[in-house]
């Protein structure tokens, strides 16, 4: 179906691996044309939970985007491309089914800005992460600026952004932009585990979360105001109504997203 991604669906769990190994899983036009594609199947199929976003091999996650595509580029067109980039990694971002990047290898440039959009980064202990356009004499445009500052604050995000410097999996760790570090054999095993938890609680609540988290550094909402809301909200699902009587009944839920 796609000449860029593979995809499988498991167990509710759709894992989208970017597969141009040859080139580092770097993201060119046709690696984002079909990442929407796929974004478009996980919105539609209610058979998709959750999902794992990955690269393929264990040299890199996506070392970056595919320069080759900015050679002679305008500045509307640059701006365009930012543009672009920047609406695909929202959609990821403001996804209701929970993205985990499984991040193998280098998360360079626009790969670290594509992990920085998933909604919870597990890494393996070859990973490398870094937003290295500076030496490009260019600055993040898939968003990476602005995550990069959210994820790990704005003294360590402008020391990355302005030095070119890389990171390994730990000291990533110790700043908070990813979530856990594993072995490369682990790496989707952990993740997947990570997601078969997170698929037993309601989804309903789970999109909630995600929408509510995000309204903290959304500046046409006031945050809290939209947990009142959510909160709100839940109360008139099936969900709910099941959790209570279960946690009050004390057994297992059973969640039917409705």
């Amino acid at each position: 179906m796609y000449s860029t991604l593979l995809t499988q669906l498991q167990d509710g769990i759709f894992t989208i691996t970017i597969n141009r190994p040859d080139k580092l899983n770097a993201l060119n036009k046709d690696v984002f044309a079909e990442l929407n594609e796929a974004l478009n199947e996980v919105e539609n199929n209610p058979l998709i939970r959750s999902v794992i976003i990955t690269g393929s091999g264990n040299k890199a996650f996506v070392a970056g985007a595919d320069i080759s595509e900015f050679k002679n580029l305008t500045v509307e067109e640059g701006k365009a491309l930012a543009k672009a980039g920047q609406t695909t990694f929202f959609r990821i971002e403001n996804s209701s089914k929970p993205i985990v990047a499984a991040i193998n290898g280098f998360a360079l440039g626009g790969g670290c800005e594509l992990a920085m959009s998933c909604h919870i980064r597990v890494a393996s202990e070859n990973a490398k992460f870094g937003q290295p356009e500076v030496n490009l004499g260019l600055i993040p445009g898939y968003g990476g600026t602005q995550r990069l500052v959210q994820l790990i604050g704005k003294s360590r995000a402008l020391e990355l952004l302005i030095s070119a410097k890389i990171i390994d999996a730990q000291k990533a760790l110790l700043y908070g932009l990813v979530n856990d570090v594993t072995t490369e054999a682990e790496l989707i095993p952990k993740t997947i585990a990570l997601l078969t938890i997170i698929q037993s609680k309601a989804p309903i609540a789970v999109a909630n979360c995600i929408h509510a988290a995000n309204a903290v550094f959304d500046h046409t909402q006031n945050g809290y105001e939209t947990e009142i809301n959510a909160f709100g909200n839940c109360f008139a699902t099936a969900d709910m109504l099941e959790g209570t009587n279960a946690f009050l009944e004390k057994r297992k839920p059973t969640f039917t997203g409705k």
